[in-house]
């Protein structure tokens, strides 16, 4: 399916008032649809994200044979398959989404049958190497078209192992976890930074068994996983724009309800803080072990200092980088972001279209391989920005846009969907303008 370019207009704003509840988090979603879709009996969430990527996901563990209803207000039930999928005649269509074909492989690979994995033309540029490795060391017998998708599985049963991910990816992690919930023996996962943990806790959350360490997470196989009902919190991904949107207007005030703060996941509020935000968190409470709460936030009266981005901090941060430096040239003294090289195979080379964009829009900046300098002390322009097809450049340059001279246009506003279709509507509701 091809979708229609579409441009949107933002106006300038003259301040970030109001109060929003997000959709429900993209990570956790994927993770619950699969998991509830592989399980015995029905589960039942409600938030559950309305973006294209975690629908990729229920569309594939359908077409696996589980069952998936859409019910009012937004809830969703899933039965699952009772941990044996039926093969598909036709390939799994995994859309944009990254996160379905990697954590999918994981889970097919010990299955009986064959499967195809494919994507959009985006999708299909970014590297699964990473995933066939640790795969094939288990014994998974599966081919990759040159390093990328089309992906050929040929179920067969595994042996458990041990690995170290090269680079940090909870993506990776999650698919050799749920290869080693099928497999006999204990399979454990090292890495050297500490990814979101969503799956760990999920898998906990259907009734699985999970061993900790510092920097490792072992799994005992086979087991079985049993139905859940559950809220999911509201994306600290996607509200990393509107916290944004409030830190670089002084005196701005943004209530977010419900929000998911995974303290893998909540570093983003630790820099805004660093730069001068006012945050305050409320009504802190855990549910099916992840961490919820409201968030207040308020921009600094005095203006946004300065930060820098790099190490363990840049990996738990690489959605939040975008916009991060889309408003660095509203700060006194800029923003630095290094060890992001990960940036460059996303759904595009976002640093290239970071720093085209904030170029475009009349700012200086330094581009390296894996990061980017951004000097504070500038005014961005109107301009017409190119998203490259990218949902997180296209809402970062939105964000930018609420404090340039001008309107901004952004082409190839209609890829904010795949993970935030209603990301446009409620950034007008809380934009003064």
């Amino acid at each position: 399916m091809h979708t229609a370019t579409q441009e949107r207009v933002i106006r300038p704003a003259r301040n970030i008032l109001g109060s929003l509840r997000l959709p429900g988090d993209k990570s956790i979603s994927h993770r619950y649809g699969m998991l509830a879709a592989f399980a015995e009996g029905t589960s039942r969430f409600s938030n559950f994200s309305t973006g294209a990527d975690c629908a990729s996901t229920l569309a594939c563990m359908q077409a696996l044979g589980a069952t998936v209803r859409k019910l009012d207000d937004g809830v969703i039930e899933v039965t699952g398959v009772g941990g044996h999928v039926t093969p598909s005649s036709e390939p799994l269509d995994c859309g944009n989404s990254g996160s379905t074909m990697r954590m999918i492989s994981g889970l097919l690979a010990p299955q009986e049958g064959s499967f195809t994995l494919i994507g959009d033309a985006s999708l299909s540029r970014r590297p699964m190497e990473r995933i066939r490795k640790p795969l094939e060391a288990m014994g998974a017998r599966l081919t990759l078209t040159e390093g990328h998708a089309p992906i050929h599985i040929e179920g067969t049963p595994l042996h458990a192992m041990e690995y170290t991910t090269p680079v940090p990816s909870a993506q990776v992690k999650t698919c050799v976890l749920l290869a080693g919930l099928q497999t006999e023996g204990t399979t454990t996962v090292h890495e050297a930074v500490r990814t979101r943990d969503h799956s760990e806790l999920a898998l906990r959350a259907f009734g699985a068994e999970l061993t900790r360490t510092a920097d490792s997470v072992s799994i005992r196989g086979p087991q079985t996983l049993h139905a859940l009902e559950a809220a999911v919190p509201g994306d600290i991904s996607s509200a990393a724009f509107f916290l944004s949107a409030a830190t670089i207007f002084p005196g701005s005030s943004l209530v977010l309800d419900a929000l998911g703060l995974n303290p893998t996941r909540a570093a983003l509020l630790d820099v805004l803080t660093a730069l001068g935000a006012r945050i305050a968190v409320l009504n802190l409470e855990e549910r099916n072990a992840e961490l919820v709460g409201t968030v207040q936030i308020s921009g600094p009266e005095e203006g946004m200092g300065s930060t820098e981005v790099r190490g363990a901090l840049a990996a738990q941060l690489i959605d939040e980088l975008p916009v991060l430096a889309a408003i660095a040239p509203y700060t006194s003294g800029g923003i630095r972001i290094r060890d992001a090289k990960e940036l460059r195979v996303k759904e595009s080379d976002r640093i290239a279209l970071v720093a085209e964009n904030l170029r475009a829009m009349g700012a200086e900046v330094e581009e390296f391989e894996d990061g980017l300098d951004v000097p504070g002390g500038q005014t961005l322009h109107g301009a017409t920005i190119n998203s490259g097809g990218d949902h997180r450049i296209a809402m970062a340059f939105s964000v930018a846009a609420l404090r340039a001279e001008g309107d901004t246009l952004i082409q190839g506003a209609e890829s904010a969907a795949i993970s935030f279709p209603e990301f446009f509507d409620l950034l007008d509701k809380v934009a003064d303008r």
